[in-house]
């Protein structure tokens, strides 16, 4: 995975984009631009691009950028929409999608993009009918090569994000993973490093297909990222 490789990034500015810029730095490989809504806090020592607009104009930073790989890490909660549903669907499923099909007008062949574990279009669950939906239309957008990234619980510092019920939910998590097994496995937590991780690897492989990686293949993925030394 030495050739050199463009990413854009969008949700720069939350838990698993705040990571994947994270990873990315020292990386002489990777040249990263990260694109969003407002400025996202970049990490010491990043050497990346930073374009803040409206995402009605993202497509047209991205044909100057001109990135081989998309990186979504968009998402929000209905919590922090005041529970407005239409808010949390605005930026989950029109925002999701319309930035890919943007991405992908603009020349981009491949994408990796954060999901859910259990996102499900039929699933009783609003967040995960929204996040299912989502994906149904990501796989028709027309990518060469499309990953779906689907974590549990994600484990990680959010910044300016309080929500308490997961962090409650992080606490427990040592204990509560533990009772998942089998089919339940995949929605066990995992910290937002190793999606990024993750997203990074999988954002250099070449091999067309679409493809969904749920908690064990998310971290076989970010093993396969090079350590860079100390």
């Amino acid at each position: 995975m030495s050739d050199s490789i463009r990413i854009v990034l969008v949700g720069a500015s939350g838990l698993v984009g705040g990571e994947v810029l994270a990873e990315a730095v020292g990386r002489a490989n990777i040249r990263m631009l990260a694109l969003g809504r407002r400025e996202a806090r970049l990490p010491t020592g990043a050497t990346m691009e930073q374009v803040v607009a409206d995402p009605a104009e993202w497509g047209k930073v991205m044909q100057q950028f001109r990135p081989d790989v998309l990186i979504s890490a968009l998402g929000t909660t209905i919590g922090k929409q005041g529970g407005d549903k239409d808010k949390f669907r605005a930026v989950d499923f029109n925002l999701v999608v319309d930035t890919a099909r943007a991405a992908h007008e603009a020349g981009v062949e491949r994408c990796v993009a954060v999901s859910s574990a259990n996102a499900d279009a039929s699933s009783r669950f609003f967040y995960m009918q929204v996040k299912g939906e989502a994906e149904q239309a990501l796989m028709k957008v027309g990518f060469k090569r499309l990953d779906i990234l689907r974590p549990g619980l994600l484990r990680g510092k959010r910044v300016d994000d309080p929500r308490t019920l997961e962090r409650l939910a992080m606490v427990a998590s040592p204990f509560t993973d533990l009772l998942m097994q089998g089919k339940y496995r995949s929605g066990r937590s995992i910290p937002a490093r190793t999606v990024a991780q993750a997203a990074l690897a999988l954002a250099q492989r070449k091999a067309a297909g679409k493809f969904r990686h749920e908690h064990d293949a998310i971290r076989r993925a970010a093993k396969e990222l090079p350590q860079l030394a100390e």
